[in-house]
């Protein structure tokens, strides 16, 4: 869709919901009593909650998944909530499904630009430490449309999306 012209008056591109992060009526996004302008990474599921590793866990427990959102064992093999194997129609074993950090592959393997982990800022959230993570890039333009920030990462880059781990470290 597009909205309001640029500074420059060219057209700007204006998102009517990004996936991944409850919006507010002002129009900005959050999780936790923070709120930020810039939207999540790209995740099997609404919030983007990583592991230190940068690899999707469920926000609810922080249980390892794969890019499909299903739970997986050590292997990376889907299981259900008791750690049984998921089977398919026939029977069988379902297969591994790929496993892949959002930032530094989700998101150029879906929005073509190159990205790295770099800026982080923490706050408390349910008596633990958050750490949130920008996922950063050259773009000028952020996951959401909008311009995209600087100073959060390194120089040269600019934040494109964010990301979160649930550290367990109690605050």
């Amino acid at each position: 869709m597009v909205g309001a012209g640029t500074a420059t008056g060219g057209p700007r591109r204006r998102l009517t919901s990004t996936r991944g992060s409850a919006r507010t009526k002002e129009g900005w996004y959050g999780f936790c009593g923070h709120t930020w302008t810039t939207g999540s990474c790209p995740s099997p599921f609404a919030l983007p909650r990583i592991d230190a590793r940068g690899f999707p866990v469920r926000p609810t427990d922080g249980r390892p998944v794969d890019n499909l959102g299903r739970l997986i064992d050590a292997l990376g093999l889907p299981v259900d909530a008791a750690g049984a194997p998921l089977l398919a129609p026939d029977g069988s074993v379902l297969p591994a499904a790929p496993r892949t950090r959002l930032c530094e592959d989700w998101v150029p393997e879906r929005h073509g630009v190159e990205t790295v982990t770099q800026g982080a800022w923490y706050r408390c959230c349910n008596h633990q430490i958050r750490k949130l993570s920008d996922c950063c890039s050259t773009s000028r333009v952020r996951i959401n449309g909008d311009a995209s920030l600087v100073g959060y990462c390194y120089p040269g880059r600019r934040v494109y999306c964010v990301m979160y781990v649930d550290t367990g470290v109690p605050c």
